[in-house]
């Protein structure tokens, strides 16, 4: 007789305690580290707030040798970032954030800026799409008085980014620009296109990756459910636009999003269990007629390039590759 497998409990894999309230305590105490500008180091960085009524803020990330040509020929892309976590952990202070963005900025030398969203479930979705929206308005607005932006910043070259959670952020929020972008100025903010790193999206219906990975090390299938039912609309299932971009054959503002010419970038890994949903959303983009890069590398598993410092450079090299072509 076949011994049936235990699903590990999804409470305990996070570390998190669901309150009578409908909130979570969050037991893990995760490091945090300071932005810092300090001139030694290869990125300095500085927090700005973003919406002191939501306790929302940015860092900003900039390349060490940034500073020796400031020059408006060697201006930076600038990269709207959006960390991972479920919709429900973690922070754009946290240490292995802060290090992989820090890294990243120097090594794709860009101009970074690391959003500090609201999580679920005391803020549910929509909530960090509206603080992704409040990113871009606040870079349009301090386009001339941040001095970072003002010295630093190429507004003609932007991309929307993320890692997991953050790159669905990242989908969505690209979806309300390119929406809004017919009704309303976001000059001088141009976005060319989305980097979006082992995106997280769902549905109802289970995908092979997702039923060969009941018991994945990193993200179990019952932590991916717990993820979504914490941050999704309450009674909303995983067949939610917020959830599966595929619901009702995909959102028609991806037939404005190739009008506008934006290239899509999708990375992930063969031993994610979201890649088959990363693999049918390309599938997806490509019938809507978007551009789209896609790099999914052999073995690895669901935020690899965090803990592998060959698989982070390759992840570099792609998305530069991708940034200048």
């Amino acid at each position: 007789m076949a011994t049936k497998t235990t699903e590990p409990n999804p409470y305990e894999r996070l570390q998190i305690v669901q309150n009578q309230d409908g909130t979570i305590s969050r037991l893990l105490k995760v490091p945090q580290t300071p932005a810092s500008t300090d001139p030694n180091l290869p990125a300095l960085s500085k927090d700005v707030p973003l919406d002191q009524s939501k306790s929302t803020w940015m860092r900003l990330y900039l390349p060490r040798k940034a500073l020796d040509s400031p020059s408006s020929s060697s201006k930076l892309p600038l990269i709207l970032n959006f960390h991972g976590g479920g919709f429900i952990l973690f922070s754009a202070a946290s240490s292995n954030i802060h290090t992989f963005y820090s890294n990243l900025a120097v090594e794709l030398s860009a101009l970074f800026v690391s959003v500090e969203y609201r999580l679920a479930p005391e803020h549910r979705l929509p909530a960090a799409y509206d603080d992704a929206m409040d990113a871009i308005h606040w870079i349009k607005s301090a386009a001339g008085d941040d001095d970072w932006l003002r010295n630093y910043a190429d507004f003609s070259n932007c991309f929307l980014m993320g890692t997991s959670a953050g790159s669905n952020i990242a989908y969505h929020a690209g979806l309300r620009f390119a929406a809004e972008s017919r009704s309303q100025r976001f000059s001088p903010v141009k976005i060319k296109g989305l980097i979006l790193h082992q995106p997280f999206f769902g549905g109802t219906r289970r995908t092979g990756s997702e039923l060969r990975s009941v018991n994945d090390p990193m993200l179990p299938l019952s932590v991916i459910d717990l993820m979504w039912e914490l941050a999704l609309p309450i009674g909303a299932d995983q067949d939610h636009e917020y959830c599966n971009p595929k619901v009702g054959g995909g959102s028609e503002v991806l037939k404005l999003v190739g009008l506008l010419g934006w290239r899509v970038f999708v990375g992930g890994s063969e031993g994610d269990p979201l890649v088959d949903r990363q693999k049918e959303f390309v599938k997806l983009l490509e019938e809507k007629g978007v551009e789209v890069v896609s790099c999914f590398t052999e073995g690895g598993f669901h935020g690899v390039e965090f803990f592998e410092p060959l698989k982070a450079k390759r992840l570099y090299v792609a998305i530069t590759s991708f940034m200048s072509s």
